[in-house]
């Protein structure tokens, strides 16, 4: 996840940083090795420019991941392959962003939509489709469901970002900081600027911009595909394609999802949600708390919108579930697939999943 911007956006930049607080609690992983990470797994061409997708197995509905901001393929490396022993799967890179190329349109939700789908008419994926998204993907797999609600079963949405999370936040902070002035002249890190940073064609290495833009990788990934991530993460086109997401993250891609439907039925929609976290140096454990329920608030809201709507609150976890615990993330799918299916009832509202 890369740490730019965070504390304004709440967690919707996410390129593989998955070093948290309940990283030593957590299962060991194995080890992400597979060579698909070094290059293209298919370049799909969608009308003149190409996307890179990753499918993997056989088997229907096919279960299709959308990342989150700044994120490619290798976010869904340690749940991919386990929903691929049952099920045709496919992760890919947007627009710009890991070895796709780059688009002349605005990093959107619905642009995004429209990628995707195309590339999955072109590659010969037929519906139906159980959809994951990760954070700012979250929004976008909204988009989809309501585009081609026809075509969609399911959704699973892994920390997701809410089109009001922004608003919300503000109006959190002003009321944060009445209570502790102090909070609002509080040091806020400055834009690295970071296409800036990559005009040469690259973020150079001993850049002070290269890690605030690139970002962190999880500590599991094989040093080979971490090399090879960075490297294309640092190009000019991959920032200049984050900058335009994180550009119509609050504005364009908020609305598109805004205008979505608010009911979709018995459409199991199950929402994961990172374990509740510590109150930062100097915040009041009180604020914090009200932290936590804005956004598993935001959460409930989403999964309210099915009758087969849950939000599992996942214990030991981060921002970056799918890389803290993606056997939670498999779970979910799973049980997803199966309400889809009928072959399972309706999942319990529970607040302590294990």
């Amino acid at each position: 996840m890369t740490k730019r911007k965070v504390a304004a956006l709440a967690a919707i930049g996410c390129l593989m940083m998955a070093a948290t607080a309940w990283a030593d609690e957590a299962p060991a992983r194995p080890l992400v090795t597979d060579p698909v990470y070094l290059g293209p797994a298919r370049l799909v061409d969608i009308g003149g420019r190409r996307l890179n997708l990753y499918c993997r197995g056989r088997g229907s509905p096919a279960v299709i991941f959308d990342a989150g901001a700044n994120d490619t393929t290798i976010a869904w490396a340690l749940v991919q392959p386990a929903i691929s022993k049952t099920h045709m799967t496919c992760s890919y890179d947007r627009a710009g962003l890991g070895f796709s190329d780059a688009s002349n349109r605005p990093g959107t939700s619905a642009n995004d939509v429209d990628d995707i789908h195309k590339a999955l008419q072109v590659a010969h994926i037929k519906p139906p489709y159980l959809l994951v998204g990760h954070s700012a993907g979250g929004m976008a797999v909204r988009v989809f469901a309501d585009r081609y609600r026809d075509e969609v079963v399911g959704m699973v949405i892994v920390d997701g970002s809410h089109e009001d999370q922004v608003s919300r936040a503000k109006a959190r902070e002003a009321l944060e900081a009445a209570e502790m002035p102090a909070l609002a002249h509080r040091d806020v890190p400055p834009d690295p600027h970071c296409v800036d940073a990559a005009k040469s064609g690259a973020i150079p290495k001993d850049s002070p911009a290269y890690t605030p833009c690139v970002g962190e990788m999880y500590p599991g990934v094989d040093q080979a595909i971490t090399d090879k991530t960075f490297a294309v993460m640092a190009a000019l086109k991959s920032q200049k394609a984050h900058a335009s997401e994180d550009a119509n993250f609050a504005t364009v891609s908020a609305d598109e999802t805004r205008a979505t439907r608010r009911d979709f039925g018995d459409m199991p929609i199950i929402m994961l949600t990172h374990a509740p976290r510590p109150a930062p140096k100097g915040i009041p454990q009180a604020m914090q708390d009200r932290r936590t329920m804005v956004w598993e608030q935001l959460h409930n809201e989403v999964a309210a919108m099915s009758t087969h709507g849950v939000n599992w609150i996942v214990p030991r976890s981060g921002h970056t579930i799918n890389y803290d615990r993606p056997e939670i993330v498999i779970d979910a799918i799973n049980l997803a697939l199966a309400i889809a299916t009928g072959q399972a009832s309706q999942p319990k509202v529970t607040h302590d999943q294990p």
